[in-house]
């Protein structure tokens, strides 16, 4: 199946499943039942794209010359918080990402130790939630080195991203600060992806803050709300239930599905 022809296929997928939903959504918050349906209709969408896909089919990727001239940042655009504007503001070579949770060998790497690891160069389109796309350019070590280093327990099914924003920065309002910060997460399939990347560089140059400086997850196959920004640490676990509201996501916490393959 061509790549246009699987994208159209899994988009009317999605919007059968959503429709079906909808349809009766008149009535399903006084129901116990709809959870149960929304998270069969996520597992229905997910399967047809591992299906229809594969499981290390490649996004599309572009030309220097597809490059969008303004690359739109997703999420927050800056953080509060002292601490990281003082990392920023000596080009965070004291940023440290943690990798622990369910491995054999915990780590802590340094921005530096990224950059001398196997890097990735790739060209793709950035789809939002929102509904608006760009195409920018992204390099960094692909995730499946970092996670071979730290060796994953047999038990680990996701990997989960800590960030260093909360929801304070994503609204814009210092003082609303409820010190609930963004997380992400990915299954093993997806985490080990070649094109998942934790990207410290955006059109040839270091990420910049708002764009989620100095590393960010870079997940072509997913959604934009997918690829956390400003990431601190990476967590392996079995399953979310420890985790802020247990959906794997600050977004999915707040509705959101889990799964967000495009």
């Amino acid at each position: 199946m061509a790549e246009s022809d699987r994208r159209k296929f899994l988009k009317r997928a999605t919007a059968v499943s959503s429709a079906l939903l909808l349809g009766g959504c008149y009535d399903l918050s006084q129901t116990t039942w709809w959870p149960k349906v929304l998270g069969s209709a996520e597992g229905v969408t997910k399967a047809a794209q591992r299906l229809f896909a594969g499981r290390n089919a490649l996004a599309p990727e572009y030309s220097k010359a597809d490059i969008s001239p303004l690359f739109k940042a997703n999420g927050a655009t800056g953080i509060f918080a002292a601490s990281y504007n003082a990392m920023a503001a000596n080009g965070f070579r004291d940023w440290r990402i943690a990798v622990g949770g369910l491995v054999e060998k915990p780590l802590s790497l340094s921005l530096d130790d990224l950059r001398h690891m196997p890097q990735r160069t790739q060209i793709t389109r950035h789809d939002c939630v929102e509904g608006w796309s760009c195409i920018g350019e992204w390099k960094g070590v692909p995730l499946k080195y970092v996670l071979a280093l730290a060796r994953p327990k047999a038990e680990a099914r996701y990997v989960v991203f800590h960030c260093a924003d909360t929801d304070a920065d994503v609204n814009g309002n210092p003082n609303g600060n409820t010190a609930l910060h963004y997380y992400e997460s990915l299954d093993m399939i997806e985490a080990m992806h070649p094109q998942t990347l934790l990207a410290h560089e955006m059109n040839g140059a270091p990420l910049t803050v708002p764009h989620g400086a100095p590393v960010r997850v870079r997940a072509e196959r997913q959604l934009g709300y997918k690829m956390a920004k400003y990431v601190q640490s990476l967590e392996l676990v079995e399953n979310f239930d420890h985790i802020n509201g247990g959906k794997g996501g600050y977004w999915e916490d707040l509705g959101y599905t889990w799964w967000g393959g495009i």
